[in-house]
C-alpha cells in the first residue's frame, strides 16, 4: 500500500496531525477515452480529456512524451521576463499612465508653451494671497486685451508655480476666472474674476508675455511683476486715435484694390471707414453696447455705398460695402473661440462663438435697414451676382495686401516693431492662398490652406520677437475672410424674402470658410510648436544678458 493510502482514515479521510506525502503525476498527450474519462496510457500514465498535459503541472515533472509525440519544452528565464514585461505594457495601454481623474502634473500643463521650461523655488510661498491676486489680475489683463484661455491659464500655472505654489488649479470661463490654492497641510484658498471690459491693445498683450516668461525664468519677484503689471495697465497705447482712424481708412482702400475696386471705389471706402471710426467712438462714449454700435457702422457704410450708386458713379457699391464690414468681422473673437474649442475650453468658446454670432446679426440688421432706407428713397437694388475682375496687376495686390495687413495691426494696437512681421506674414500667407488656389482645391480649402501657413509662420515669428502668436495671426488672417460672400448672402435674405434660403446658404458657405480658417491657424500654431521650443529659452537669455 502506498504511504499515502496509509495516512487515509477507514473513510478516506486524512486523519488529524497527519501530513499526507502527494505523488505527483505526469501526464501525457495521449487522446481522451469517448467516455470522457482520462485517458491511460500503457504505463499507467494519465492524459486530460483534450490530450493535452494541464497548466497547473509544472513542466518539470512532465513525463517523457510517447512515441511520436512532441515533448513540451521547459519556459526559460528570459521567456517569463519578457511575458511579464509585455503584460506590463498591456496593462499600461488598457489603463493608461495616470488614473483618469489624477490632476496633471505641471509639467504636462505647460507642455508646448513657452514657459515648459519652468524654474520653480525650492521653498513654499509665505504669502500665497498676494500671489493669487496678482495671478487674477494677470489673467484679467491677458482676457481684456484678447488672449485666448489656453494662453492665460498657462500663464497662471507658470507665473504661481515660478513664485512658489505649486498645488494650483484654474477654472476659466467666458468671463470669469477662478483660482484655487490648496496645500497640503493649510487652508484652501479659492478666488475669483469677472472680466467685463475689452479693448484693442495687442502690444500691452506682448508686455505680459514678455512679463510672464521673465517670472517663468525666475528672474522677477512678486512685488516687481505686480508693479511691472500694473504699469502696463496703465501704459499708453503705441498708435494715437487719429492714427487708428486714419489706418481704418487705409485698410479698406487697399483691401477694395484687391477684390477688384479702382482708385473712386479704394477713395469712398477709405472716407465711409473714417465716417464709421467716428461714429463708432462716440456712441461707445456714450455707452452703447457694442451690437448697436455695429449695426449702425454696417448701417451708414451700406448707405453711403448706396448714394454713390444712385448718383450713378462707376463704382461697384458691393466693394465698397465689403471694404467697410470686413473690419467689422469678429476675427480675434473666432479665432480664439476655435482655439478654446480645440484645446478644451468649452465653455469659453461657446460665450465667443455666442458673440461672434451676435456681431454677425448686427452686421445683417444695419445692412437691412439701409437697403429698407435706400427703397424708401427709390434707389434701385444693387446686382450682387456681378463679378470683378482685377483692377490692378498682381504685384500691385500682393503691396496692397501688405498695406492692408499693417493697417489692421495699427488699429489693434499692436506694437511698432511687430508692424511689418506682421505684414509680411499676411504676404506670405497670400502668395500661398493664390498658389492653392492655381491647384484648383476650391475657394473652400484654399484659406484653410493659407491659414495653417499663417499660423506656422506667425508662432515662430512672434516667439523670436516676444510675443504671442495671436498678435501676429489674426492680424494676418483677416484677408482670409470671404468678405464679398458675407455681404451678397445678407444682402439677398434681406431684399428678396424669396430668397431666404439661398442668403441662408450663401451664411453658411461663408462660415465654413471661415471656420476653417480659424482652425487652419491653430492647427499652424501646433505644428510649429517643435520648431520653437528653443525660442523662448533664447529670449530669456537675452534678456538676463540686458540685466
Amino acid at each position: 500500500m502506498a504511504e499515502s493510502e496509509r495516512a487515509e482514515g477507514p473513510g478516506g479521510d486524512i486523519p488529524a496531525g497527519v501530513i499526507p506525502q502527494i505523488t505527483p503525476i505526469a501526464f501525457t498527450d495521449a487522446p481522451a477515452a469517448a467516455s470522457g474519462s482520462p485517458a491511460t496510457t500503457a504505463g499507467g500514465e494519465r492524459t486530460t480529456a483534450g490530450g493535452h498535459a494541464p497548466s497547473s503541472v509544472p513542466p518539470a515533472l512532465h513525463a517523457p512524451a510517447a512515441p511520436g509525440t512532441p515533448a513540451t519544452q521547459p519556459i526559460s528565464a528570459s521567456q517569463v521576463r519578457a511575458n511579464a514585461a509585455a503584460k506590463r505594457v498591456l496593462a499600461r495601454f488598457m489603463r493608461g499612465e495616470n488614473p483618469p481623474t489624477a490632476p496633471m502634473s505641471i509639467v504636462d500643463r505647460l507642455a508646448g508653451s513657452p514657459y515648459e521650461n519652468l524654474a520653480i523655488p525650492s521653498g513654499p510661498d509665505e504669502s500665497a494671497r498676494r500671489t493669487l491676486d496678482f495671478a487674477l489680475l494677470l489673467a484679467e489683463t491677458m482676457f481684456r486685451y484678447g488672449a485666448g484661455a489656453l494662453e492665460v491659464e498657462t500663464s497662471m500655472i507658470a507665473s504661481t508655480a515660478a513664485l512658489g505654489l505649486r498645488h494650483i488649479e484654474v477654472d476659466i470661463t467666458n468671463q470669469s476666472v477662478a483660482i484655487n490654492y490648496a496645500p497640503q497641510d493649510g487652508t484652501p484658498i479659492t478666488l475669483m474674476r469677472v472680466v467685463r471690459s475689452w479693448t484693442s491693445n495687442y502690444a500691452g498683450l506682448v508686455l505680459v508675455h514678455q512679463l510672464v516668461t521673465e517670472i517663468a525664468a525666475g528672474g522677477v519677484g512678486r512685488d516687481e511683476a505686480m508693479r511691472r503689471l500694473q504699469s502696463i495697465s496703465r501704459r499708453a497705447k503705441p498708435f494715437p486715435k487719429w492714427s487708428v482712424t486714419f489706418a481704418f481708412g487705409v485698410f479698406a482702400a487697399a483691401f477694395v484694390g484687391v477684390i477688384g475696386g479702382g482708385q473712386l471705389a479704394s477713395l469712398i471706402a477709405f472716407g465711409s471707414n473714417l465716417l464709421i471710426s467716428v461714429v463708432a467712438r462716440v456712441m461707445g462714449r456714450w455707452r452703447i453696447p457694442d451690437f448697436f454700435v455695429t449695426l449702425a457702422s454696417s448701417f451708414v457704410v451700406t448707405m453711403v455705398a448706396l448714394l454713390m450708386f444712385a448718383a450713378q458713379l462707376p463704382i461697384a457699391p458691393a466693394i465698397v460695402v465689403v471694404g467697410g464690414i470686413l473690419l467689422l468681422l469678429p476675427t480675434a473673437r473666432l479665432v480664439s473661440a476655435t482655439q478654446d474649442a480645440i484645446n478644451g475650453f468649452p465653455v469659453t468658446a461657446a460665450g465667443r462663438y455666442l458673440s461672434a454670432f451676435l456681431t454677425f446679426a448686427a452686421l445683417v440688421a444695419g445692412i437691412a435697414v439701409a437697403t429698407a432706407v435706400g427703397e424708401l428713397l427709390g434707389i434701385a437694388r444693387i446686382d450682387v451676382t456681378e463679378t470683378f475682375p482685377p483692377a490692378y496687376p498682381y504685384i500691385v495686390q500682393v503691396l496692397l495686401i501688405g498695406a492692408a495687413v499693417a493697417s489692421i495691426a495699427i488699429t489693434e494696437q499692436t506694437s511698432r516693431r511687430l508692424v511689418l512681421p506682421t505684414a509680411a506674414v499676411g504676404v506670405v500667407g497670400y502668395l500661398a492662398l493664390t498658389g492653392v488656389g492655381l491647384l484648383g482645391v476650391g475657394d473652400r480649402i484654399a484659406p484653410a490652406v493659407s491659414a495653417v501657413v499663417m499660423g506656422f509662420l506667425a508662432r515662430i515669428v512672434a516667439l523670436r520677437l516676444g510675443a504671442p502668436q495671436l498678435v501676429v495671426a489674426v492680424p494676418a488672417a483677416l484677408i482670409l475672410l470671404p468678405g464679398l460672400t458675407i455681404f451678397r448672402s445678407m444682402y439677398i435674405a434681406t431684399v428678396d424674402a424669396e430668397q431666404i434660403t439661398t442668403g441662408a446658404g450663401g451664411m453658411l458657405t461663408a462660415m465654413a470658410i471661415i471656420l476653417g480658417a480659424a482652425a487652419g491657424v491653430v492647427l499652424g500654431d501646433n505644428l510649429a510648436r517643435p520648431f520653437t521650443r528653443g525660442g523662448a529659452s533664447l529670449e530669456r537669455r537675452r534678456r538676463s544678458r540686458r540685466r
